[in-house]
C-alpha cells in the first residue's frame, strides 16, 4: 500500500511561537512614570519649540545627539554634557536631545535599542521598550527636551509623553499610517523630505498630519480602537539632501520655503546638517552650521533650526567585539568636544549680529486647537 504524502498530525513539527505578549503603554508607563514636574516643563518645552518654528521665539532650535542610542549609561553622559552647554548658549540656541531608538533600515540591520537592545538579533521588545522609556524619562528629568524618530507607529504610545519633539524619516515620510498617528499628537513634529531629495511627500505629510483624522489604531489598554484626532498644527519641513546631493543652500532653502507658503504653511524650516547635507562626513557638520548661522545673520528668516549628529567619541564603529565607549554604532557621529565647539561659535555669531537684524519669521502662525494625546 502507498504510503500517505501527508505526514499523520502527530508527527507534524511544532510551530514556532509568532507572537510574544508585550505591556500595555499604559501599565509600562505605570512602571516607568513621569513625575508632574517633568511632565510640567515637557509641556514647557513643547511650547518653546512652538514658538521657535513660528519665529516669535528667536533662538535657533539645534536638535543634536547620537544618530542612534545603543548604550543607556552614555547617552546619559551625553545627555549630561549637554545639559551643561545648554547653560553656557541658552540665550541664542534651544538644545534639544536627539533619543533616537529606533533605526530605519532599507534592507537589513541591527534596528536600534527598543528592537533589540542586546544587540545580538534576539529582539526583546519588551526589555528595548521598557530601557527606551527609562531613558528617555531620565534625560527629560535633567531637564533637557527629548527627541526621537517615530519610526513604529505602535512604539509612539510607549513614548509620546516623555518627548518634547519627534521626526518622521525620509523613509516613511510617505507613509499614510505616520501620518494619521502624528495626527493625534500633541507636540511638534517635523517630516523630513525624501531620500530622492524630492520634498512634494513632506508637504503632503504636514498637510495630512495637520488635518483632522479618522483611523485604525489602540487605546491606551492595547484594544484596538477607532481615534479621531483633531489634526496637529505644528509639523513642519525638515532638509536633509537626497541622493542627488544637499538641500541646504539657499536656493534650495529658498524654494522649499516658497512652495510651504503656495501650500499655506509657515515659511520656517529645520535643516539636518548631517545626512546627505554633509555627504554623511560628520566632520563636515560643523561648516554647514556655520553657513547657515551666517545666513541667519543675514537675515534668512526661513531657518528655524538645525540638527546634527554627535556623539562623546568621533566616527563610528562596528557591533561586536571590543567596543569603544560612546561611539556611534550607526552614522558617523562628530564627537562631544568639536560640537561643543561649533554650538560655541554659533551662539557667538549669532549674538553678534548687526543691531537691526531679525532672523523672526513675518507672519507668525495662527493658534489652533493641539491634539489630544
Amino acid at each position: 500500500m502507498a504510503r500517505s504524502a501527508i505526514a499523520p498530525a502527530e508527527a507534524m513539527p511544532e510551530q514556532p511561537v509568532r507572537a510574544t505578549p508585550l505591556p500595555t503603554p499604559a501599565v509600562l508607563r505605570d512602571e516607568v512614570p513621569v513625575s508632574p514636574l517633568t511632565a510640567q516643563r515637557i509641556a514647557a518645552q513643547r511650547e518653546t519649540i512652538r514658538e521657535i518654528l513660528a519665529g516669535r521665539d528667536d533662538r535657533l532650535l539645534v536638535i543634536c545627539g547620537p544618530c542612534s542610542i545603543h548604550d543607556p549609561e552614555a547617552a546619559r553622559d551625553y545627555a549630561a554634557r549637554l545639559a551643561a552647554l545648554a547653560g553656557e548658549v541658552g540665550d541664542q540656541l534651544y538644545l534639544v536631545m536627539r533619543v533616537y531608538v529606533e533605526k530605519p533600515r532599507t534592507t537589513v540591520g541591527w534596528k536600534g535599542l527598543l528592537h533589540d537592545p542586546d544587540m545580538d538579533t534576539s529582539g526583546d521588545l519588551a526589555k528595548g521598550l521598557s530601557l527606551s522609556r527609562e531613558l528617555m524619562r531620565d534625560i527629560a528629568d535633567m531637564g533637557l527636551p527629548v527627541a526621537t524618530e517615530l519610526l513604529s507607529p505602535a512604539a509612539t504610545s510607549y513614548l509620546a509623553d516623555t518627548l518634547a519633539w519627534a521626526a518622521i524619516g525620509a523613509r516613511t515620510t510617505e507613509s499614510q499610517t505616520h501620518r494619521e498617528r502624528m495626527s493625534d499628537l500633541a507636540l511638534p513634529v517635523g517630516f523630513k523630505n525624501a531620500t530622492s531629495g524630492d520634498i512634494q511627500p513632506a508637504c503632503d505629510a504636514m498637510a495630512a498630519a495637520s488635518a483632522p483624522q479618522c483611523y485604525l489604531g489602540q487605546d491606551s489598554a492595547g484594544a484596538p480602537a477607532m481615534i479621531r484626532s483633531m489634526g496637529n498644527p505644528d509639523t513642519h519641513l525638515i532638509l536633509r539632501g537626497g541622493t542627488h546631493g544637499p538641500n541646504c543652500g539657499r536656493e534650495h532653502v529658498a524654494d522649499a520655503l516658497a512652495r510651504l507658503a503656495a501650500a499655506g504653511h509657515t515659511e520656517r524650516l529645520i535643516v539636518d546638517c548631517s545626512h546627505a547635507n554633509s555627504a554623511k562626513i560628520a566632520a563636515r557638520q560643523p561648516a554647514v552650521l556655520a553657513d547657515l548661522v551666517a545666513r541667519r545673520c543675514a537675515g534668512e528668516a526661513g531657518i528655524a533650526g538645525v540638527m546634527l549628529e554627535s556623539h562623546l567619541v568621533h566616527g563610528k564603529q562596528s557591533i561586536g567585539g571590543a567596543m569603544t565607549y560612546g561611539q556611534s554604532v550607526t552614522d558617523d557621529c562628530l564627537g562631544f568636544a568639536a560640537t561643543a565647539d561649533a554650538l560655541r561659535e554659533a551662539a557667538a555669531g549669532l549674538r553678534a549680529q548687526p543691531a537691526g537684524v531679525s532672523s523672526m519669521s513675518s507672519p507668525a502662525s495662527a493658534s489652533r486647537p493641539r491634539a489630544s494625546s
